[in-house]
């Protein structure tokens, strides 16, 4: 397998997500015969998130997608509470999931306080996985978020374990990128979650490598789910600005956003944190101006993650047989 180069952009010292400091990435696979689903939670820090919320913002790219959470995120311009992904038909086990696991760590919610607004995120498993057999259960959004983490899995695991991209094998990737702006390093890292394309579109640092690979049929819908993570200080407006980019990223695999796809990014910044107990908030920001290098980082780390959710992913074989071979071994000989 050729040695590819994603971008220019000095990449982090795990390449993950979780170089940005805070952040952890927890998952649950169920693997067995019919069933391969999961659960992938992302903490954007390991405190309250409820009383310390983070700058977020979200961008729809094509809203074919049963997601929650994004409208308020939209309108306050923050986050509090996990990221959650997991198939379609379970967003609603994954909410209430969620909802428990906040209730558990915050007595005032709906009492003293306001409501909470999970984030589950979804793609459609169903190729691989049984969905209609409702697998997932609010306890393994517990468990998700206690396996969270610095070192995690990429490939066929987590909510990622029934994906299919550009008809092979799916899943989670993630990357990160280091760089400086105004004379302070920040990181920017990506996670996503592949599920979408046809293989005769599929590219690779500029290779089309799927002109070359037979077996993948034509099939364009599907859905990416996209996260963006830094510690740069920037404000929700800029983190939507940020988030925009996510689709030159996706655009340089070969994806090209059919209508049946639902794609989308959520972006969060762990800098200037938003404590509820203060009345004022003081935050600085960086200039627009010095907006160049979080562009580049965030369309490098999405193009290298949807990559390495197709490499890191071993061949599974599923509901009622199907399966979806790796990219791995269709490249041995690249």
């Amino acid at each position: 397998m050729k040695d590819y180069r994603f971008g220019e952009i000095e990449k982090g010292k795990k390449n993950l997500i979780t170089d940005v400091p805070g952040v952890l990435v927890g998952h649950v696979t169920l693997s067995d015969g019919d069933i391969q689903t999961g659960v992938t939670a992302i903490l954007p820090h390991s405190g309250d998130l409820y009383h310390e919320k983070c700058p977020a913002a979200s961008h729809v790219i094509n809203g074919f997608g049963k997601s929650t959470g994004l409208m308020q995120i939209n309108e306050l311009g923050s986050i509090e509470t996990p990221i959650i992904l997991t198939n379609t038909l379970s967003v609603g086990e994954a909410f209430s999931g969620c909802v428990r696991y906040m209730l558990s760590k915050n007595e005032g919610i709906c009492r003293t306080e306001g409501t909470v607004n999970p984030v589950i995120l979804e793609c459609n498993d169903s190729v691989l996985n049984d969905t209609r057999g409702l697998h997932i259960k609010p306890e393994h959004v517990f468990e998700a978020i206690n396996n969270a983490c610095e070192d995690f899995e990429l490939g066929a695991v987590g909510a990622g374990r029934g994906m299919s991209c550009y008809r092979l094998k799916g899943g989670i990737g993630s990357a990160s990128r280091v760089f400086t702006v105004a004379e302070n390093t920040y990181t920017l890292g990506a996670l996503v979650m592949t599920n979408f394309g046809s293989l005769r579109d599929l590219m690779i640092s500029g290779d089309p490598v799927g002109r070359r690979l037979s077996g993948g049929g034509e099939n364009t819908k599907g859905s990416c789910i996209m996260v963006l993570a830094t510690d740069a200080p920037v404000s929700s407006r800029q983190l939507q600005r940020i988030a925009r980019r996510a689709q030159s990223g996706l655009a340089r695999t070969g994806g090209i956003t059919s209508g049946g796809s639902g794609e989308l990014v959520v972006a969060f910044s762990t800098a200037n944190r938003m404590r509820t107990d203060e009345p004022l908030w003081h935050m600085s920001f960086l200039n627009d101006d010095q907006l160049e290098r979080l562009f580049r980082s965030a369309t490098e780390t999405v193009e290298e993650a949807i990559i390495r959710s197709m490499t890191e992913a071993e061949a599974v074989t599923g509901r009622e047989g199907h399966t979806r071979a790796a990219l791995s071994d269709l490249l041995k000989d690249e």
